[in-house]
């Protein structure tokens, strides 16, 4: 049971460095975004996605530690939450407290990458509302108003002022 637990403590350990990672790319993130630089973007959304494969790769692996832990302790997988673990570790105060301190970084790290990628979710939504903003102003201004061309009748012909974008003289 040590080693299983040993080999837990690992994986943990592990993911936090990645999500680590990911919080900080994160960061960059941010920037990027604010500077509308498409091109990093790109780059950083590929860099993501190699330790989001990481992290399912750790994750699968945490899951086989909990099965085999359930089979020796005869409990559930589900059953087996970071928090039983500690209260299973009360006899072993120095694991226990490893434990707990493990529980409490991840904890930290995950808080702190969903609070920069809201940020960013916002940062998002508001360029793609000025790139709305922008396309609307560029149409716009390629339509100019109805004129008050008449025809025989006295009725309007719904001619438009200067259909291309320029207006000089040839």
């Amino acid at each position: 049971m040590a080693s299983l637990m040993e080999d837990f403590m690992d994986v943990l350990e592990k993911e936090n460095g990645e999500y680590g990672r990911l919080t900080e790319l994160s960061r960059e993130k941010r920037q990027i975004i604010i500077d509308g630089n498409i091109p990093a973007l790109e780059e950083i959304t590929g860099r993501e996605q190699e330790i989001t494969s990481i992290l399912k790769n750790l994750e699968k692996k945490r899951e086989e530690v909990v099965n085999d832990m359930s089979i020796v302790l005869s409990k559930k997988p589900e059953e087996l939450t970071v928090t039983n673990m500690i209260a299973f570790l009360n006899k072993q105060p120095k694991e226990q407290q490893k434990l707990m301190e493990l529980k409490e970084k991840l904890h930290n790290t995950l808080a702190e990458m969903a609070d920069i990628n809201g940020q960013n979710e916002v940062l998002l939504k508001q360029a793609m509302e000025m790139a709305e903003f922008d396309l609307t102003l560029f149409k716009s201004m390629r339509q100019a108003p109805v004129t008050a061309n008449y025809d025989k009748r006295a009725n309007n012909t719904g001619d438009l002022l200067g259909s291309s974008g320029f207006d000089a003289k040839q």
